[in-house]
């Protein structure tokens, strides 16, 4: 071990020891302390040796605690098949001040005996943000060991998406691009991918068959490489899309040519292979929202009756867990307890905490970040935004750059996110009706111990089905 890996592993003295490439865990309640912390922010932001023996070292401590990232499949075929129903699980994109944010999330899980959640980052946000999925996975656990959370933990690539001017140049390039993004994922925990198709849609073709083609022969093409991936004894939950975000409302009919069409290709290509677990649909709203001149964000107009209906046909003709929502964060309050109601398997939610964060963000740097879009993102600017307008549109891009600031916030302003988030998180999980729900993941979901080789060594990465209360032993 070297000097640097020795100081990392250090941070736990003897409540946790290693022999060899074995990490045993003495005294658990150290994982919760602030202990956790040093070790997370070296696994971000540490020298390369100390940062990837960090991330090991926080990979294997979730393993023994019975923190396991895992696949929510058998939970949504489970809701298929009419085994359960009324909530609808939260896809929250963590985006910036990754580690608090993700706390918040599980401190609310456990005060709500919450156990349906999904921490999620999507194909763009890796980049703009500057979280490789191999640092997010890491960070998410690091939490969930924090708040002293057990049980599975459900991390999910979302919108990992064919760009459609790319793939009309060179489509084996733009496929193969996605592909890599994939095996990334995998290999660092995500066992949760949604494939993003629904840019080839081509509406000028004259039949909904023909229109969702290249949308649904693609997404059999990724979701047979996706299953290529899977760890033994893991089914990775596999989400398609029928209709880009902020386009059109989706309908049943082209739920059908979807579905229909990708069921066929799949059975061609790989007979018995498992397909979808859920179909993400269009019903009336747009990422992040639309933002008016003054700044203020415009009223949506949710389609919930296309919502249910979409919902219900996915479960009763192709026992897919339901629809899934995206863009829903920015929704007005009085929203979100439709979702449970109308059977919507599941909601993505990202930019409202994004904004919760600028909104509580020291007028210093909140300056100096819009000092740095101005310049960094002005191609950006059209010639009708307001400044509104165009740092509200923009200011995503800025997290990455300034990723060490947002976690090195002011204590004062961290405790005062903390209690926003708790908030937050607690009104979207009772909304969403996924309070109590611990029990049923863990009926439905069997996570799988994976253990790695300690960096540095020649190590055989052992596989083992395991409840999620193990916790000192395999």
């Amino acid at each position: 071990m070297t000097e640097s890996t020795a100081s990392a592993h250090a941070a736990f003295g003897a409540d946790v020891l290693r022999t060899g490439g074995s990490v045993q865990v003495v005294r658990e309640t150290s994982l919760a302390s602030d202990r956790m912390d040093a070790l997370v922010r070296d696994a971000v932001f540490g020298e390369q040796k100390t940062r990837d023996y960090a991330r090991w070292l926080i990979w294997e401590l979730a393993q023994h605690a019975g923190v396991r990232p895992s696949s929510i499949h058998d939970l949504y075929m489970a809701r298929g098949r009419g085994e359960c129903h009324g909530f609808t699980v939260p896809a929250i994109n963590v985006r910036a001040s990754s580690y608090d944010t993700a706390r918040a999330i599980f401190r609310t899980a456990n005060r709500l005996d919450v156990g349906a959640f999904i921490l999620e980052i999507a194909r763009s946000e890796i980049a703009y943000t500057d979280q490789r999925p191999a640092e997010y996975v890491t960070v998410m656990l690091a939490a969930a060991l924090r708040e002293g959370f057990r049980g599975p933990v459900f991390i999910q690539g979302d919108h990992f998406q064919v760009n459609a001017k790319k793939f009309a140049a060179d489509p084996v390039a733009e496929v193969n691009n996605v592909r890599q993004l994939a095996h990334e994922a995998i290999d660092a925990g995500f066992f949760n991918i949604d494939v993003d198709t629904s840019t080839l849609v081509d509406l000028a073709q004259p039949t909904l068959a023909e229109q969702q083609r290249r949308n649904f022969e693609t997404c059999a093409e990724l979701t047979q490489y996706v299953r290529g991936l899977e760890p033994q004894g893991i089914t990775v939950s596999v989400g398609g899309e029928i209709g880009e975000v902020g386009t059109e409302n989706s309908t049943v009919p082209e739920l059908e040519a979807f579905m229909d069409g990708f069921n066929e290709t799949l059975e061609k290509r790989a007979p018995g292979m498992k397909g979808l677990s859920k179909i993400s649909v269009q019903s009336g709203t747009s990422h992040g929202g639309i933002v008016l001149a003054d700044g203020s964000i415009a009223e949506v107009a949710l389609d919930l009756k296309t919502l249910e209906d979409l919902s219900r046909v996915a479960r009763q003709k192709y026992q897919l867990s339901g629809a899934v929502q995206h863009g829903a964060s920015t929704l007005p309050d009085a929203a979100f307890n439709n979702f449970p109601r109308t059977e919507t398997a599941e909601i993505h939610l990202a930019t409202n905490f994004q904004n919760m964060l600028y909104d509580q963000l020291p007028t210093e740097l909140r300056e100096e970040i819009y000092g740095w879009l101005r310049v960094n993102a002005k191609d950006e600017r059209k010639e009708k935004d307001s400044d509104e307008q165009f740092f509200y549109k923009t200011r995503k891009k800025a997290i990455g750059p300034f990723k060490r600031e947002m976690w090195d916030l002011p204590q004062e302003t961290r405790e005062s996110l903390a209690a926003a988030y708790d908030a937050k998180f607690e009104f979207l999980f009772t909304q969403l009706a996924i309070g109590g729900t611990k029990s049923l993941v863990r009926r439905t979901v069997r996570p799988m111990a994976i253990h790695r080789p300690m960096p540095g060594t020649d190590g055989h990465v052992a596989v083992s089905a395991a409840p999620d209360d193990a916790t000192l032993s395999d």
